[in-house]
């Protein structure tokens, strides 16, 4: 089993019925992996979500393990993005602290988006 944290984009999809996202939700589940979300993810699908979805945004966030930011994951996000700037790259503060949530909650991460989760330590689970 695996405990896997699913990025923002990938709970959008699932929401929003696109790129067969939901099926490899239920794949996942269907071989008792267990999914997770962080604070993060939870304030940026609200804030883009609209009031007709307001009842299965709840469902499905709610089905999901609820992993809190702890203060090393905090830490290591702001050291996370200290590094990148001198390396020239500029990425959200909010995508490192969800790498850094998984960094220390030993979470593999689910996303569509791989360009901004590089980081050394950081375990990706390849998508379909």
């Amino acid at each position: 089993m695996t405990r896997f944290l699913l990025d923002t984009t990938f709970i959008i999809d699932v929401l929003n019925g696109k790129r067969n996202r939901a099926a490899v939700m239920k794949d996942l589940i269907a071989e008792q992996h267990e999914l997770a979300c962080c604070g993060i993810n939870v304030a940026e699908v609200y804030a883009g979500m609209r009031a007709p979805e307001k009842d299965k945004t709840e469902a499905l966030l709610r089905s999901l393990e609820y992993v809190p930011m702890s203060w090393e994951a905090a830490r290591l996000a702001g050291h996370l993005k200290q590094e990148w700037a001198g390396k020239g790259k500029t990425l959200s503060l909010a995508d490192l602290m969800i790498a850094a949530v998984c960094m220390t909650e030993a979470l593999t991460l689910i996303t569509d988006n791989r360009k901004d989760f590089t980081m050394a330590g950081l375990t990706l689970h390849p998508l379909p």
